[in-house]
Formats: C-alpha cells, structure tokens, sequence
C-alpha cells in the first residue's frame, strides 16, 4: 500500500491542477493555502511533486505524511 501524504502549499491551485500532482486531492483552505493530499506511490513520485512545486514558485509550508485512512 502507497504512503499518503499532505502537501500544504501558500495560495490557491486551481482544482483541475491535480492531474499535475499524479491524481492527488487538491483542497483551498480557508487561510489561502492550498493542501495536496492522497496516496504517493514512492519517494521518488514525492519529489518528483515538490521540485514541480519548487518549479512553479510556489512556497512550500509543510510536508507530513498520513496514515491512509486518516485522508
């Protein structure tokens, strides 16, 4: 089973980005953040989202992984 994991990033990504984000859950908070969630095949498909969050200037704020069911 993949690790899930929660991507919190600063500003609003548009919904239809999560094909961007190999299919994970792309949520706007309420405190203009944005969290990208769901299962993460491997680590190298983990970096692989944060250098495109690196490439797309966007400013990371957190990274934590999450027991599956807990999404």
């Amino acid at each position: 089973m993949a690790d899930a994991f929660e991507i919190r990033v600063k500003g609003r990504l548009p919904a239809d980005w999560s094909e961007w984000f190999e299919g994970l859950t792309i949520t706007v908070l309420s405190n203009g953040e944005t969290l990208i969630a769901g299962p993460v095949r491997d680590q190298a498909s983990l970096f692989g989202m944060l250098m495109k969050i690196r490439d797309l200037g966007l400013v990371l704020v957190s990274v934590r992984q999450v027991p599956p069911g807990d999404l």
